[in-house]
Formats: structure tokens, sequence, C-alpha cells
């Protein structure tokens, strides 16, 4: 949790980081927030060290990447459990993301990736294996992101 509120400096950081964190040096985003570039090396130490950023990642396409199959697996599991068992999913091979979900009956959205629907069974078997419900399977064609438009001062929207 962080020590002190984020203002509007830190999430400038935040999107611009969002934007390309590879390529995005310290002085770009000092131009941006008209800050120096000691001060935004600072912020990204303190908002690091805070959680708020909790790392940095490729954004892969796995279809190109030969995993063309992406599949939602909307579970149930016990609200007791479902916090701990995050970790466990996340160790299933083909599995790329849990999502803890507060309203509904389904509370964790499941995201696999494989190359077939052969890759893709095993993963719905090890949840059902592991006590929850596999309620739902959705079969994704694309996705995109973009960065959080609340980060921006510039977003008019």
């Amino acid at each position: 949790m962080a020590d002190r509120e984020i203002d509007d400096v830190d999430r400038a950081i935040l999107y611009a980081l969002q934007e390309d964190a590879r390529d995005m040096s310290s002085g770009d985003i000092a131009e941006r927030t008209g800050t120096s570039d000691s001060t935004v090396r600072k912020r990204i130490q303190r908002l690091e060290s805070d959680g708020v950023i909790k790392g940095y990642s490729a954004d892969i396409d796995y279809q190109l990447s030969g995993y063309p199959l992406r599949m939602l697996l909307y579970c149930t599991a016990s609200i007791a459990e479902r916090g701990e068992l995050v970790d466990d999913i996340l160790s299933i091979e083909g599995v790329v993301s849990v999502q803890e979900l507060v309203t509904g009956e389904q509370n964790l959205l499941v995201t696999a990736v494989g190359e077939s629907d052969s890759d893709i069974t095993p993963v719905a078997q090890r949840l059902l294996d592991m006590g929850l419900g596999v309620t739902d399977e959705v079969l994704v064609r694309s996705h995109e992101t973009t960065p959080f438009g609340g980060f921006d001062d510039d977003d008019e929207g």
C-alpha cells in the first residue's frame, strides 16, 4: 500500500510507463511531467517499493507465438479458499492469468493459452481436480489493451 497518495506527477509517470515502459526513459517522462530526471527515478522507485508498480512484462501475441487458443474459464470456489488457490492455479501449465471476481457466483477468471484443445482441456481438468467448479468456458478471438486514461492528465474523456 502506498505511503502517500498518488499525485498528478505519479499518474503521469504511470501513464507513460503503461504506454511504453521499455523505451520510455526517465528523461522522456521528466520532460512530460515538468520535473527532473532524478525526481522521476525516485518516484518510480517509490511506486515500485510501495507495490503500485508490480513489475514490467512483455505484451505477447500468443497467436503469433504459436499458441492460437486463448480460453477464459469462469470458475467458482469457496470464498474462504479462492485467494489461497491463485498461486496453485498460476502453476498449471498454460495458465497465464487469474483474476478474483468480487460479484456473482463465478468468482475466479482463469485465462489459459494453448496450441490446440488438447492443451486447454487438461487445464479445465486440473481446475476441477482442485475442487473448483468450471461454470463457463469462452474462446477469445483477440485481446487488446490500452493505458488507463485516468492516469493521463491530458485525457479529456
